[in-house]
């Protein structure tokens, strides 16, 4: 890139990442709340109150689909109550992060209705896994915000190095064999994983959510990183994008290649049986976000 190295490639994206709106005030707030154990349903209902695009988007998000619940829900209390303190933290986060980087814009170089329905993809399949391998819920709430935010550094790309990332995209789509994440490093020095984990960490997400997103397209993962999740996304990634290519992934060669011993590949198949059900209601989860 104009021959910078990578330092200057990072301080010329920090920059950039530097003129994006901060994340709104409510959120502190909210995840404030969320984490007092005094806090109940009216009181986290009164701080999203204060922010009309958020609660709107809960409510539709609780109407949609994808939860399918038997009645109009109009009460924002009602929906926080259905929809959980764990989900409304993950929906606060992603919704709010999504709205400032996009700022209401239209991205340029690639469908925004593919991307999101992708990560929206790897996030059910992140859950399911973790739950397949016997890990209880509360303790992987922050799965949810890793799969929906793992490409955010693509938005990244296309907002302030469109050209090269369009050429990024073109050199994935002609030579098949050449991953988009390569094609990124040639051509801009940086991939959309370590860009994404780079917004993060700046935006002072906990290490347990950006460090899997920095790290999801590397080979090497430094000792002192939890890589458990880091495998779990690369898994997930994996899966979603063989299925959106209409192929059937060979599922045994993928726990391999990832380090996954907690499940089996009949328990992985269960799983995506399980997701191909449900692609209207993660269509239906995409709709109502946006």
């Amino acid at each position: 890139m104009d021959g910078m190295n990578r330092d200057e490639i990072k301080a010329r994206i920090y920059s950039k990442i530097d003129e994006l709106p901060t994340l709104p005030l409510v959120l502190p707030k909210l995840l404030r709340t969320l984490e007092n154990r005094n806090s109940n349903v009216r009181t986290v209902a009164d701080v999203i109150s204060n922010d009309p695009a958020l609660r709107s988007k809960l409510l539709k998000v609780a109407n949609s689909a994808y939860y399918g619940f038997p009645s109009e829900i109009t009460s924002l209390q009602r929906a926080v109550a259905l929809l959980g303190f764990n989900m409304v933290r993950s929906l606060a986060l992603s919704m709010s992060v999504i709205d400032s980087i996009t700022g209401g814009g239209k991205l340029r170089s690639f469908s925004e209705e593919d991307l999101w329905v992708h990560s929206l993809v790897v996030a059910t399949l992140m859950q399911e896994i973790s739950q397949k391998t016997g890990n209880a819920e509360e303790e992987y709430e922050h799965l949810f915000i890793i799969g929906l935010l793992h490409d955010i550094g693509k938005i990244v790309f296309d907002l302030f190095f469109n050209d090269l990332f369009r050429k990024a995209i073109n050199e994935g789509t002609e030579n098949a064999r050449k991953p988009l994440f390569i094609a990124e490093r040639d051509l801009i020095g940086m991939d959309h994983g370590e860009v994404g984990g780079m917004l993060l960490k700046r935006w002072k997400f906990p290490p347990v959510i950006s460090e899997p997103i920095l790290y999801h397209h590397q080979d090497l993962i430094p000792e002192d990183i939890e890589g458990k999740t880091t495998s779990l996304l690369k898994l997930s990634d994996s899966i979603a994008l063989k299925t959106e290519s209409a192929e059937d992934p060979c599922l045994g060669e993928f726990l391999d290649r990832f380090s996954i011993s907690e499940i089996n590949e009949e328990d992985l198949r269960d799983v995506l049986n399980r997701l191909n059900d449900s692609k209207a209601k993660i269509f239906a989860f995409h709709r109502a976000m946006v």
